[in-house]
Protein backbone atom coordinates (compact mmCIF):
# COMPACT_ATOMS: atom_id res chain seq x y z
CA UNK A 1 0.00 0.00 0.00
CA UNK A 2 1.01 3.55 -1.10
CA UNK A 3 2.05 5.98 2.02
CA UNK A 4 -0.99 8.63 2.16
CA UNK A 5 -1.89 11.73 4.36
CA UNK A 6 -3.92 9.51 6.37
CA UNK A 7 -1.26 6.74 7.18
CA UNK A 8 0.83 9.83 8.55
CA UNK A 9 -2.00 11.54 10.49
CA UNK A 10 -2.31 7.79 11.94
CA UNK A 11 1.13 7.29 12.74
CA UNK A 12 0.63 7.36 16.54
CA UNK A 13 4.63 9.22 17.57
CA UNK A 14 4.49 12.44 15.08
CA UNK A 15 0.65 13.31 16.58
CA UNK A 16 -0.54 15.23 13.78
CA UNK A 17 -3.93 16.37 13.24
CA UNK A 18 -6.10 17.57 10.65
CA UNK A 19 -7.52 21.20 10.22
CA UNK A 20 -8.74 21.21 6.35
CA UNK A 21 -8.93 18.81 3.61
CA UNK A 22 -9.91 15.59 5.57
CA UNK A 23 -11.87 14.27 2.45
CA UNK A 24 -8.58 14.29 0.91
CA UNK A 25 -6.20 12.08 3.31
CA UNK A 26 -6.29 9.14 1.01
CA UNK A 27 -4.08 11.25 -1.53
CA UNK A 28 0.06 8.90 -2.06
CA UNK A 29 2.51 11.29 -0.61
CA UNK A 30 5.54 11.03 -2.68
CA UNK A 31 7.97 12.90 -0.48
CA UNK A 32 8.07 15.40 2.78
CA UNK A 33 9.70 18.79 1.73
CA UNK A 34 10.68 21.98 4.07
CA UNK A 35 10.67 25.22 2.61
CA UNK A 36 10.09 28.71 3.71
CA UNK A 37 9.93 30.37 0.55
CA UNK A 38 7.54 32.69 -0.01
CA UNK A 39 7.00 30.79 -3.32
CA UNK A 40 8.57 27.59 -3.47
CA UNK A 41 6.31 26.17 -6.29
CA UNK A 42 9.23 26.29 -8.91
CA UNK A 43 11.36 23.27 -6.93
CA UNK A 44 8.02 21.34 -6.46
CA UNK A 45 7.77 18.26 -8.72
CA UNK A 46 4.26 17.25 -7.38
CA UNK A 47 3.43 14.60 -4.84
CA UNK A 48 4.87 16.87 -1.87
CA UNK A 49 3.76 17.18 1.38
CA UNK A 50 4.97 20.80 2.36
CA UNK A 51 6.47 21.69 5.90
CA UNK A 52 6.98 25.14 6.85
CA UNK A 53 6.41 27.69 9.72
CA UNK A 54 5.37 30.33 8.05
CA UNK A 55 9.17 32.50 8.67
CA UNK A 56 8.63 34.84 5.64
CA UNK A 57 4.93 34.41 5.05
CA UNK A 58 2.44 36.85 6.36
CA UNK A 59 0.20 33.70 7.36
CA UNK A 60 -2.66 36.21 8.84
CA UNK A 61 -3.43 37.92 5.67
CA UNK A 62 -6.38 36.08 3.91
CA UNK A 63 -5.45 37.54 0.11
CA UNK A 64 -2.00 36.47 0.55
CA UNK A 65 -2.77 33.02 1.51
CA UNK A 66 -5.28 32.33 -0.95
CA UNK A 67 -2.47 32.77 -3.87
CA UNK A 68 0.14 30.86 -1.88
CA UNK A 69 -2.52 27.54 -1.07
CA UNK A 70 -4.44 28.29 -4.45
CA UNK A 71 -0.42 27.81 -6.28
CA UNK A 72 0.54 25.07 -4.09
CA UNK A 73 -2.52 22.98 -5.25
CA UNK A 74 -1.70 23.84 -8.75
CA UNK A 75 1.38 22.44 -8.63
CA UNK A 76 0.96 18.91 -6.92
CA UNK A 77 1.37 19.59 -3.53
CA UNK A 78 -1.14 16.91 -1.47
CA UNK A 79 -0.81 18.94 1.71
CA UNK A 80 0.70 21.68 4.15
CA UNK A 81 1.79 20.48 7.47
CA UNK A 82 2.23 23.48 9.66
CA UNK A 83 4.76 23.90 12.76
CA UNK A 84 2.56 25.48 15.89
CA UNK A 85 4.96 27.14 18.89
CA UNK A 86 7.74 28.43 16.50
CA UNK A 87 6.16 32.01 14.59
CA UNK A 88 2.86 31.19 15.78
CA UNK A 89 1.19 29.30 18.27
CA UNK A 90 -1.58 28.18 16.50
CA UNK A 91 -2.37 28.16 12.88
CA UNK A 92 -3.84 31.42 11.49
CA UNK A 93 -7.89 31.05 10.13
CA UNK A 94 -6.48 33.28 7.02
CA UNK A 95 -4.52 29.81 5.92
CA UNK A 96 -7.13 27.34 7.39
CA UNK A 97 -9.75 29.07 5.43
CA UNK A 98 -7.27 28.97 2.04
CA UNK A 99 -6.96 25.45 2.64
CA UNK A 100 -10.67 24.63 3.01
CA UNK A 101 -11.36 26.55 0.09
CA UNK A 102 -9.01 24.77 -2.53
CA UNK A 103 -9.37 21.21 -0.44
CA UNK A 104 -6.03 21.03 0.37
CA UNK A 105 -5.15 18.91 3.27
CA UNK A 106 -3.63 21.58 5.84
CA UNK A 107 -1.72 19.31 8.76
CA UNK A 108 -1.05 20.99 12.18
CA UNK A 109 2.35 19.46 13.58
CA UNK A 110 2.76 20.22 17.46
CA UNK A 111 6.03 21.70 18.70
CA UNK A 112 7.26 18.47 19.92
CA UNK A 113 7.57 16.86 16.42
CA UNK A 114 10.57 18.15 14.92
CA UNK A 115 10.01 18.16 10.73
CA UNK A 116 12.85 15.43 10.89
CA UNK A 117 10.37 13.03 12.25
CA UNK A 118 8.03 13.43 9.77
CA UNK A 119 10.48 12.80 6.93
CA UNK A 120 11.87 9.63 8.16
CA UNK A 121 8.39 8.77 8.22
CA UNK A 122 8.31 8.89 5.25
CA UNK A 123 11.20 8.06 4.12
CA UNK A 124 11.24 4.74 6.41
CA UNK A 125 7.36 4.39 4.42
CA UNK A 126 8.24 4.68 1.22
CA UNK A 127 11.59 2.46 1.58
CA UNK A 128 8.82 0.39 3.00
CA UNK A 129 6.60 0.53 0.02
CA UNK A 130 9.35 -0.17 -2.49
CA UNK A 131 10.74 -2.68 -0.88
CA UNK A 132 7.13 -4.89 -0.83
CA UNK A 133 6.76 -4.25 -4.49
CA UNK A 134 10.25 -5.02 -5.49
CA UNK A 135 9.78 -8.21 -3.59
CA UNK A 136 6.00 -8.54 -5.62
CA UNK A 137 7.57 -7.56 -8.34
CA UNK A 138 10.75 -11.18 -8.19
CA UNK A 139 7.79 -13.17 -6.80
CA UNK A 140 5.51 -12.52 -9.74
CA UNK A 141 9.12 -13.20 -11.96
CA UNK A 142 9.44 -16.70 -10.80
CA UNK A 143 5.84 -17.35 -11.27
CA UNK A 144 5.40 -15.92 -14.78
CA UNK A 145 8.58 -17.91 -15.34
CA UNK A 146 7.51 -21.27 -14.49
CA UNK A 147 4.24 -20.52 -16.44
CA UNK A 148 6.64 -19.82 -19.21
CA UNK A 149 7.66 -23.23 -19.27
CA UNK A 150 4.24 -24.97 -18.50
CA UNK A 151 2.65 -27.03 -21.22
CA UNK A 152 0.41 -24.03 -22.00
CA UNK A 153 2.96 -21.85 -22.35
CA UNK A 154 2.27 -18.33 -23.21
CA UNK A 155 -1.33 -19.11 -22.69
CA UNK A 156 -1.13 -19.90 -18.75
CA UNK A 157 2.15 -16.67 -18.65
CA UNK A 158 -0.44 -14.26 -19.77
CA UNK A 159 -3.23 -15.54 -16.99
CA UNK A 160 -1.06 -15.00 -14.46
CA UNK A 161 0.14 -11.82 -15.42
CA UNK A 162 -3.78 -10.74 -15.87
CA UNK A 163 -3.89 -11.43 -12.28
CA UNK A 164 -0.77 -9.49 -11.18
CA UNK A 165 -1.80 -6.18 -13.09
CA UNK A 166 -5.42 -6.75 -11.84
CA UNK A 167 -6.31 -6.18 -15.83
CA UNK A 168 -5.88 -8.35 -18.99
CA UNK A 169 -3.36 -9.20 -21.10
CA UNK A 170 -3.32 -10.15 -24.47
CA UNK A 171 -0.45 -11.46 -27.13
CA UNK A 172 -0.48 -10.69 -31.02
CA UNK A 173 1.49 -12.36 -33.73
CA UNK A 174 3.39 -10.56 -36.41
CA UNK A 175 0.27 -9.86 -38.27
CA UNK A 176 -1.64 -7.99 -35.22
CA UNK A 177 -3.73 -10.72 -34.68
CA UNK A 178 -4.20 -11.67 -31.30
CA UNK A 179 -2.99 -14.92 -30.74
CA UNK A 180 -3.91 -15.75 -26.98
CA UNK A 181 -5.87 -13.19 -24.15
CA UNK A 182 -7.00 -13.44 -20.83
CA UNK A 183 -9.16 -13.80 -19.48
CA UNK A 184 -11.60 -14.97 -22.20
CA UNK A 185 -13.19 -11.57 -22.93
CA UNK A 186 -10.63 -9.80 -23.26
CA UNK A 187 -9.90 -11.54 -26.91
CA UNK A 188 -11.87 -8.68 -28.63
CA UNK A 189 -10.93 -6.01 -26.50
CA UNK A 190 -7.62 -6.31 -27.74
CA UNK A 191 -8.67 -7.21 -31.21
CA UNK A 192 -10.14 -3.42 -31.41
CA UNK A 193 -6.24 -2.47 -31.03
CA UNK A 194 -4.95 -4.31 -34.04
CA UNK A 195 -4.52 -1.25 -35.80
CA UNK A 196 -2.58 -0.08 -32.95
CA UNK A 197 -0.16 -2.89 -32.82
CA UNK A 198 0.42 -2.62 -36.48
CA UNK A 199 1.61 0.85 -35.88
CA UNK A 200 3.96 -0.03 -32.87
CA UNK A 201 5.01 -3.05 -35.57
CA UNK A 202 5.86 -0.35 -38.10
CA UNK A 203 8.75 1.46 -35.46
CA UNK A 204 12.30 -0.95 -34.44
CA UNK A 205 12.23 -3.16 -31.77
CA UNK A 206 11.60 -2.73 -28.97
CA UNK A 207 8.93 -0.22 -28.75
CA UNK A 208 6.06 1.02 -26.15
CA UNK A 209 2.72 2.83 -26.67
CA UNK A 210 -0.09 3.81 -24.23
CA UNK A 211 -3.59 3.53 -25.85
CA UNK A 212 -7.20 3.52 -24.70
CA UNK A 213 -9.90 5.76 -23.65
CA UNK A 214 -12.64 5.08 -21.34
CA UNK A 215 -12.50 1.48 -21.30
CA UNK A 216 -9.18 1.31 -19.65
CA UNK A 217 -5.48 2.40 -20.00
CA UNK A 218 -3.49 -0.16 -21.93
CA UNK A 219 0.04 -0.12 -22.48
CA UNK A 220 1.38 -2.09 -25.69
CA UNK A 221 5.29 -3.23 -25.85
CA UNK A 222 7.25 -4.88 -29.12
CA UNK A 223 8.27 -8.06 -28.53
CA UNK A 224 11.84 -9.06 -30.16
CA UNK A 225 15.35 -8.17 -30.13
CA UNK A 226 15.69 -7.07 -34.04
CA UNK A 227 14.75 -4.48 -36.25
CA UNK A 228 11.60 -5.70 -36.66
CA UNK A 229 8.95 -6.43 -34.02
CA UNK A 230 8.28 -10.81 -33.48
CA UNK A 231 5.14 -9.95 -31.94
CA UNK A 232 3.31 -7.39 -28.93
CA UNK A 233 1.81 -7.72 -25.63
CA UNK A 234 -0.96 -5.77 -24.42
CA UNK A 235 -1.92 -4.95 -20.77
CA UNK A 236 -4.98 -3.33 -19.70
CA UNK A 237 -5.49 -1.95 -16.69
CA UNK A 238 -7.93 0.56 -14.88
CA UNK A 239 -5.16 2.78 -13.61
CA UNK A 240 -1.17 3.27 -14.51
CA UNK A 241 0.81 0.27 -13.31
CA UNK A 242 2.56 0.48 -10.38
CA UNK A 243 6.45 -0.34 -9.38
CA UNK A 244 5.14 -3.94 -8.85
CA UNK A 245 2.79 -4.61 -11.87
CA UNK A 246 5.86 -3.02 -14.18
CA UNK A 247 8.08 -5.51 -12.48
CA UNK A 248 5.54 -8.42 -14.10
CA UNK A 249 5.26 -6.58 -17.47
CA UNK A 250 8.93 -6.26 -17.90
CA UNK A 251 9.10 -9.67 -16.61
CA UNK A 252 6.19 -11.15 -19.52
CA UNK A 253 7.52 -8.90 -21.81
CA UNK A 254 11.42 -10.45 -21.71
CA UNK A 255 10.19 -14.13 -21.28
CA UNK A 256 7.65 -13.83 -24.65
CA UNK A 257 11.15 -12.11 -26.05
CA UNK A 258 12.68 -14.93 -25.04
CA UNK A 259 10.15 -17.27 -26.37
CA UNK A 260 9.68 -15.32 -29.76
CA UNK A 261 13.42 -15.65 -30.43
CA UNK A 262 13.84 -19.28 -29.51
CA UNK A 263 10.74 -19.56 -32.09
CA UNK A 264 12.31 -17.92 -34.93
CA UNK A 265 15.60 -19.91 -34.19
CA UNK A 266 13.24 -23.13 -34.83
CA UNK A 267 12.04 -21.34 -37.98
CA UNK A 268 14.68 -20.32 -39.58
CA UNK A 269 15.75 -23.89 -39.50
CA UNK A 270 12.28 -25.53 -40.17
CA UNK A 271 12.69 -23.04 -43.40
CA UNK A 272 16.58 -25.01 -44.27
CA UNK A 273 14.32 -27.59 -44.18
CA UNK A 274 11.87 -26.32 -46.03
CA UNK A 275 13.65 -25.48 -48.67
CA UNK A 276 15.38 -28.67 -49.46
CA UNK A 277 12.39 -30.74 -49.51
CA UNK A 278 11.52 -28.21 -52.04
CA UNK A 279 14.67 -28.78 -53.91
CA UNK A 280 13.24 -32.29 -53.97
CA UNK A 281 10.31 -31.78 -55.43
CA UNK A 282 11.39 -29.39 -58.17
CA UNK A 283 13.95 -32.23 -59.10
CA UNK A 284 11.16 -35.04 -59.17
CA UNK A 285 11.90 -36.66 -56.39
CA UNK A 286 8.80 -36.61 -54.34
CA UNK A 287 9.45 -39.74 -52.29
CA UNK A 288 12.39 -38.62 -50.97
CA UNK A 289 10.60 -34.68 -50.27
CA UNK A 290 8.44 -36.90 -48.16
CA UNK A 291 10.70 -38.76 -46.68
CA UNK A 292 12.69 -35.64 -45.57
CA UNK A 293 9.21 -33.76 -44.39
CA UNK A 294 8.37 -35.76 -41.98
CA UNK A 295 5.42 -34.76 -39.78
CA UNK A 296 6.63 -31.01 -40.08
CA UNK A 297 5.71 -30.81 -43.88
CA UNK A 298 4.09 -34.46 -44.80
CA UNK A 299 0.45 -33.10 -44.00
CA UNK A 300 1.18 -30.54 -46.56
CA UNK A 301 2.50 -33.20 -49.34
CA UNK A 302 -0.66 -35.72 -48.67
CA UNK A 303 -3.69 -33.16 -49.88
CA UNK A 304 -3.48 -30.82 -53.10
CA UNK A 305 -1.51 -27.53 -52.54
CA UNK A 306 -0.45 -24.27 -54.46
CA UNK A 307 2.38 -23.08 -55.28
CA UNK A 308 2.85 -19.35 -54.41
CA UNK A 309 5.59 -16.95 -55.49
CA UNK A 310 5.69 -13.38 -54.57
CA UNK A 311 8.43 -10.91 -56.23
CA UNK A 312 8.80 -7.09 -55.89
CA UNK A 313 5.78 -4.82 -57.80
CA UNK A 314 8.66 -2.73 -59.33
CA UNK A 315 11.19 -4.71 -61.22
CA UNK A 316 14.76 -4.33 -60.00
CA UNK A 317 14.01 -3.23 -56.38
CA UNK A 318 14.59 -5.46 -53.14
CA UNK A 319 11.72 -5.34 -50.83
CA UNK A 320 13.25 -7.68 -48.14
CA UNK A 321 10.55 -6.26 -45.99
CA UNK A 322 7.50 -6.48 -47.41
CA UNK A 323 8.38 -9.94 -48.48
CA UNK A 324 8.95 -11.33 -44.67
CA UNK A 325 5.52 -8.81 -43.56
CA UNK A 326 3.87 -11.48 -46.91
CA UNK A 327 5.48 -14.74 -45.09
CA UNK A 328 4.42 -13.25 -41.74
CA UNK A 329 1.30 -12.86 -42.62
CA UNK A 330 0.98 -16.31 -44.19
CA UNK A 331 2.21 -17.79 -41.46
CA UNK A 332 0.38 -16.63 -39.23
CA UNK A 333 -3.06 -17.50 -40.48
CA UNK A 334 -1.95 -20.88 -41.35
CA UNK A 335 -0.66 -21.30 -37.61
CA UNK A 336 -4.38 -20.02 -36.50
CA UNK A 337 -5.72 -22.54 -38.63
CA UNK A 338 -3.39 -24.93 -37.38
CA UNK A 339 -2.51 -25.72 -41.30
CA UNK A 340 0.90 -27.02 -42.31
CA UNK A 341 2.85 -24.55 -44.64
CA UNK A 342 6.45 -24.55 -45.92
CA UNK A 343 7.96 -20.88 -46.48
CA UNK A 344 11.01 -20.49 -48.47
CA UNK A 345 12.55 -17.11 -48.73
CA UNK A 346 14.82 -16.85 -51.64
CA UNK A 347 17.15 -13.79 -52.88
CA UNK A 348 14.66 -10.79 -53.95
CA UNK A 349 11.24 -13.51 -53.95
CA UNK A 350 9.22 -15.82 -51.67
CA UNK A 351 8.41 -19.45 -51.95
CA UNK A 352 5.61 -20.88 -50.48
CA UNK A 353 3.37 -24.38 -50.25
CA UNK A 354 0.43 -23.81 -49.01
CA UNK A 355 -2.82 -26.06 -48.44
CA UNK A 356 -5.22 -26.08 -51.46
CA UNK A 357 -8.38 -23.57 -49.85
CA UNK A 358 -6.68 -23.01 -47.05
CA UNK A 359 -6.14 -19.91 -44.65
CA UNK A 360 -2.63 -19.26 -46.23
CA UNK A 361 -3.82 -18.74 -49.88
CA UNK A 362 -6.76 -17.15 -48.40
CA UNK A 363 -4.55 -14.65 -46.70
CA UNK A 364 -2.62 -13.94 -50.03
CA UNK A 365 -6.36 -12.94 -51.71
CA UNK A 366 -6.93 -10.65 -49.12
CA UNK A 367 -3.92 -9.00 -49.43
CA UNK A 368 -4.49 -8.75 -52.94
CA UNK A 369 -7.74 -7.81 -52.67
CA UNK A 370 -6.98 -4.62 -50.53
CA UNK A 371 -4.15 -3.78 -52.40
CA UNK A 372 -6.62 -3.58 -55.37
CA UNK A 373 -8.99 -1.75 -53.94
CA UNK A 374 -6.72 1.46 -52.76
CA UNK A 375 -5.24 1.43 -55.82
CA UNK A 376 -8.68 1.65 -57.70
CA UNK A 377 -9.59 4.22 -54.96
CA UNK A 378 -6.12 6.48 -55.36
CA UNK A 379 -6.27 5.62 -59.07
CA UNK A 380 -2.02 5.07 -58.65
CA UNK A 381 0.25 2.17 -59.98
CA UNK A 382 2.26 0.28 -57.58
CA UNK A 383 4.33 1.46 -55.14
CA UNK A 384 8.26 1.00 -54.04
CA UNK A 385 7.22 -1.03 -51.16
CA UNK A 386 4.26 -3.34 -53.08
CA UNK A 387 4.72 -6.91 -54.25
CA UNK A 388 3.41 -9.10 -56.99
CA UNK A 389 2.48 -12.30 -56.56
CA UNK A 390 1.05 -15.77 -58.90
CA UNK A 391 -0.79 -18.34 -57.98
CA UNK A 392 -0.33 -21.81 -59.48
CA UNK A 393 -3.43 -24.30 -60.06
CA UNK A 394 -4.01 -27.26 -57.01
CA UNK A 395 -0.98 -29.40 -57.35
CA UNK A 396 0.62 -32.15 -55.96
CA UNK A 397 3.84 -33.46 -54.94
CA UNK A 398 4.82 -34.86 -58.31
CA UNK A 399 3.37 -31.96 -60.22
CA UNK A 400 5.62 -29.63 -58.32
CA UNK A 401 7.68 -28.36 -61.50
CA UNK A 402 4.34 -27.75 -63.22
CA UNK A 403 2.96 -25.66 -60.51
CA UNK A 404 6.27 -23.63 -59.81
CA UNK A 405 6.41 -22.70 -63.76
CA UNK A 406 2.42 -22.37 -63.53
CA UNK A 407 3.24 -19.59 -60.60
CA UNK A 408 5.89 -17.77 -62.55
CA UNK A 409 3.91 -17.34 -65.66
CA UNK A 410 0.45 -16.26 -63.42
CA UNK A 411 3.69 -13.54 -61.64
CA UNK A 412 4.59 -12.51 -65.01
CA UNK A 413 1.64 -11.37 -66.08
CA UNK A 414 0.31 -9.89 -62.69
CA UNK A 415 3.31 -7.72 -63.07
CA UNK A 416 2.50 -7.11 -66.93
CA UNK A 417 -1.50 -6.18 -66.22
CA UNK A 418 -0.60 -3.99 -62.91
CA UNK A 419 -2.64 -7.04 -60.77
CA UNK A 420 -1.48 -7.47 -56.90
CA UNK A 421 -2.20 -10.89 -58.03
CA UNK A 422 -2.60 -13.64 -60.45
CA UNK A 423 -3.97 -17.53 -60.38
CA UNK A 424 -3.23 -19.25 -62.85
CA UNK A 425 -6.42 -21.20 -63.35
CA UNK A 426 -7.83 -17.26 -64.63
CA UNK A 427 -5.31 -17.59 -67.46
CA UNK A 428 -6.16 -20.69 -68.61
CA UNK A 429 -10.28 -20.16 -68.49
CA UNK A 430 -9.94 -16.54 -69.69
CA UNK A 431 -8.69 -15.18 -73.30
CA UNK A 432 -5.07 -14.51 -74.51
CA UNK A 433 -5.84 -11.41 -75.84
CA UNK A 434 -4.91 -9.12 -72.82
CA UNK A 435 -1.32 -11.14 -72.75
CA UNK A 436 -0.83 -9.04 -75.68
CA UNK A 437 -0.66 -6.30 -73.73
CA UNK A 438 2.54 -5.86 -73.94
CA UNK A 439 5.47 -3.47 -75.21
CA UNK A 440 7.50 -6.53 -76.84
CA UNK A 441 4.25 -7.81 -78.66
CA UNK A 442 3.16 -4.26 -79.51
CA UNK A 443 6.54 -3.07 -81.21
CA UNK A 444 6.47 -6.52 -83.25
CA UNK A 445 3.02 -5.88 -84.00
CA UNK A 446 3.66 -2.67 -85.06
CA UNK A 447 6.85 -3.65 -87.24
CA UNK A 448 4.98 -6.17 -89.19
CA UNK A 449 1.79 -4.23 -89.98
CA UNK A 450 4.05 -0.76 -90.84
CA UNK A 451 4.57 -1.31 -94.23
CA UNK A 452 1.23 -2.05 -94.81
CA UNK A 453 0.09 1.15 -92.85
CA UNK A 454 2.39 3.38 -94.62
CA UNK A 455 0.79 1.80 -98.29
CA UNK A 456 -2.65 2.70 -97.21
CA UNK A 457 -1.49 6.74 -95.82
CA UNK A 458 -0.64 7.14 -99.63
CA UNK A 459 -3.49 6.54 -100.46
CA UNK A 460 -3.38 3.48 -102.50
CA UNK A 461 -6.11 0.73 -100.88
CA UNK A 462 -6.95 -0.43 -97.62
CA UNK A 463 -5.01 -3.10 -97.05
CA UNK A 464 -5.13 -3.26 -93.44
CA UNK A 465 -8.60 -3.30 -93.15
CA UNK A 466 -9.11 -5.60 -95.90
CA UNK A 467 -6.89 -7.72 -94.06
CA UNK A 468 -8.11 -7.77 -90.90
CA UNK A 469 -12.13 -8.67 -92.91
CA UNK A 470 -10.48 -11.60 -95.03
CA UNK A 471 -8.41 -13.15 -91.60
CA UNK A 472 -11.69 -12.78 -89.37
CA UNK A 473 -14.11 -14.46 -92.45
CA UNK A 474 -11.56 -16.88 -92.36
CA UNK A 475 -10.66 -16.59 -96.07
CA UNK A 476 -13.96 -16.81 -96.83
CA UNK A 477 -14.11 -14.29 -100.33
CA UNK A 478 -17.59 -13.47 -100.87
CA UNK A 479 -18.46 -12.75 -96.33
CA UNK A 480 -15.18 -10.72 -96.54
CA UNK A 481 -15.93 -8.89 -99.52
CA UNK A 482 -19.77 -8.12 -98.40
CA UNK A 483 -18.02 -6.89 -95.12
CA UNK A 484 -15.60 -4.40 -97.11
CA UNK A 485 -18.40 -3.25 -99.53
CA UNK A 486 -16.22 -4.41 -102.29
CA UNK A 487 -16.45 -6.56 -105.03
CA UNK A 488 -14.60 -10.12 -104.68
CA UNK A 489 -11.85 -9.38 -107.31
CA UNK A 490 -11.26 -5.95 -105.45
CA UNK A 491 -10.33 -7.98 -102.27
CA UNK A 492 -8.48 -10.43 -104.02
CA UNK A 493 -6.25 -8.20 -106.00
CA UNK A 494 -5.81 -6.45 -102.62
CA UNK A 495 -4.42 -9.43 -101.13
CA UNK A 496 -2.03 -10.27 -103.75
CA UNK A 497 -0.81 -6.98 -103.17
CA UNK A 498 -0.19 -7.63 -98.87
CA UNK A 499 1.81 -11.20 -100.08
CA UNK A 500 3.71 -8.77 -102.34
CA UNK A 501 4.53 -5.98 -100.02
CA UNK A 502 5.30 -8.17 -96.82
CA UNK A 503 6.74 -10.79 -98.99
CA UNK A 504 5.45 -13.90 -97.82
CA UNK A 505 2.31 -15.95 -98.40
CA UNK A 506 -1.11 -15.94 -96.98
CA UNK A 507 -1.55 -19.55 -97.49
CA UNK A 508 0.89 -19.95 -94.28
CA UNK A 509 -1.42 -20.67 -91.38
CA UNK A 510 1.68 -19.56 -89.04
CA UNK A 511 1.77 -16.23 -91.12
CA UNK A 512 -1.99 -15.49 -90.66
CA UNK A 513 -1.64 -16.19 -87.26
CA UNK A 514 1.14 -13.56 -86.72
CA UNK A 515 -0.83 -11.35 -89.03
CA UNK A 516 -4.28 -11.54 -86.91
CA UNK A 517 -2.09 -11.23 -83.56
CA UNK A 518 -0.36 -8.17 -84.66
CA UNK A 519 -4.00 -6.57 -85.86
CA UNK A 520 -5.44 -7.41 -82.20
CA UNK A 521 -1.90 -6.11 -80.57
CA UNK A 522 -2.82 -2.81 -82.48
CA UNK A 523 -6.23 -2.51 -81.97
CA UNK A 524 -8.17 -0.44 -79.49
CA UNK A 525 -9.84 -3.09 -77.85
CA UNK A 526 -6.38 -4.72 -75.98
Amino acid sequence: MPLTLASLVQHSALKLSVRAGEGRLDTPVRWAHVSELADPVPYMEGGELLLITAMKLDAEDPQEMRRYVRRLAAAGVVGIGFAVGVNYEAIPEALVEAARAEDLPLLEVPRRTPFLAISKAVSAALAADQYRAVTAGFEAQRELTRAALSADGPAELLARLAAHVHGWAALYDTSGAVVAAAPEWAARRAARLTPDVERLRERPAPASAVVGGSEDRVELQSLGTGRRARGALAVGTGAPLGTAERYAVHSAVALLTLTTERSRSLHDAESRLGAAVLRMLLDGEAEHARAVAGDLYGALLEAPFRLIVAEPALPGTAQPEGLALLADAVESAAARAGEALLVVPEPGRLVVLAADGGAAVQACTEHADALESRRGREATGPEPDELVVGLSAAAVPSGVAAAFKQADQALAVARRRGRPMVEHEDLAAGSVLPLLADEAVRAFADGTLRALREHDEKGRGDLVASLQAWLSRHGQWDAAAADLGVHRHTLRYRMRRVEEILGRSLDDPDVRMELWLALKATSSAV
